[in-house]
């Protein structure tokens, strides 16, 4: 398998696939891309003779919205055993042969050996590779390091910073914020995106730590600031983690991230285990959204907070743990597909072009066989990734 060099390719492209999921399922089998965006969507499409188009034949597969992860570790993560401990940086070819077309790249841990700078190129290097790639400024501490010395600066004057994060709470790895210093900051952050036209949101990490998602709460409970500016991650740590994101995204009508964890040690706190929960407990599944924090550290601590090992996350458990979604109907397609497309686009802001098959939209397509498994992805109508014929 090995993704394909299109530079040459001509300015239109045709897909002829099967089916269409966008997420709905549409009465359409081809896909006209001008330009990187959608151009129609119909049956038996005409081009005028003499027009160069790329033709795509694939109608045995399904076209879908390109998946997005909006937490990755994109230089990698880890560092908490030491320098021996950094984790890898993530490839182009990784991301895109799992169908996801877009990411977020976070820091973690280390904000010391690994700068917004370091992760801002690393993004640019990733969009220059066919990947729609943004970026949180900041990193786990409290303040967050960032790229002009001011938040709201790097919201305002980067385009790829979409927002905050992820900021460390309930973990005995965070800067143990104070509550007033969490109120702050997502003000700074709503503040600078107003001012950049983005949505600015704060993506916080939640640890294991017994204030658990209290500080989200009172920070919804005693300020003027709207639940969407905030997105709770890793929320199926635990079940009394779990069984509190419930409730908090029922009580505040809010989102919440569920991570695909590779080293989930119960399948009820598995990807697939966690959003089967929500779900039952009432969560609109327009509130839930996954992630794989892929590339970043899976580190055990004994019960001193010593650390005593690590594994690397991946991402194949995201879309494993959503094909089980699928399959065991959890959700049907369409409303499965939002997890991973369309609801992380509403979350980020960026569902003007992206989370949808439709006109106007981004040419983020990604082709699944009948098994759901990613055969082709598309960024902006270029070909990046296609898997054995």
């Amino acid at each position: 398998m090995m993704p394909l060099d299109e530079r040459d390719a001509p300015l239109l492209t045709l897909l002829r696939v099967g089916r269409i999921f966008a997420p709905e399922l549409l009465e359409a089998n081809e896909i006209l891309i001008a330009d990187g965006r959608i151009a129609a969507l119909g049956r038996d499409l005409a081009i005028p003779q003499g027009w160069p188009v790329r033709l795509v034949e694939a109608r045995h597969l399904t076209a879908v919205p390109a998946f997005i992860d909006q937490h990755v570790h994109v230089t990698g993560g880890g560092g908490e055993g030491g320098c021996g401990t950094r984790c890898p940086e993530i490839t182009a070819r990784e991301i895109a042969a799992m169908g996801i077309g877009t990411v977020v790249g976070v820091l973690g841990t280390d904000g010391i050996s690994r700068s917004p700078a370091d992760l801002l190129a690393k993004v640019r290097g990733l969009r220059a590779e066919g990947i729609s790639a943004y970026m949180y400024t900041g990193s786990y501490r409290v303040p967050p390091p960032t790229l002009t010395g001011d938040v709201q600066r790097d919201l305002a004057w980067i385009p790829e910073v979409i927002g905050l994060g992820e900021i460390a709470i309930s973990d005995h790895r965070s800067s143990q914020p104070r509550q007033e210093e969490i109120e702050r900051l997502v003000s700074e952050v709503r503040v600078g995106a107003m001012l950049a036209g983005k949505l600015g949101i704060c993506h916080f990490h939640i640890g294991d730590g017994k204030r658990g998602l209290e500080p989200l709460r009172r920070l919804l409970t005693e300020t003027e600031i709207p639940a969407e500016q905030v997105i709770p991650t890793h929320v199926n740590r635990h079940r009394d983690l779990l069984e509190a994101a419930a409730d908090y995204a029922l009580t505040f009508d809010a989102n919440v991230d569920v991570t695909a964890f590779d080293d989930a040690d119960e399948d009820d706190l598995s990807g697939f285990g966690a959003v089967s929960r929500l779900l039952r407990r009432g969560v609109p599944f327009e509130r839930i959204t996954m992630s794989s924090d892929c590339n970043g550290s899976l580190p055990e601590f004994d019960d001193r907070g010593a650390y005593i090992g690590m594994r690397v996350a991946g991402n194949t458990t995201l879309i494993a743990d959503w094909q089980r979604l699928v399959r065991e109907e959890v959700l049907p397609l369409e409303q499965a597909l939002g997890l991973i497309s369309g609801n992380v686009a509403r979350v980020l802001g960026l569902d003007a072009r992206k989370g949808r098959l439709a006109v106007g939209h981004d040419a983020d397509v990604t082709l699944l066989d009948d098994d759901l498994q990613p055969q082709q992805t598309f960024v902006a109508g270029k070909r990046i990734y296609v898997g054995d014929p």
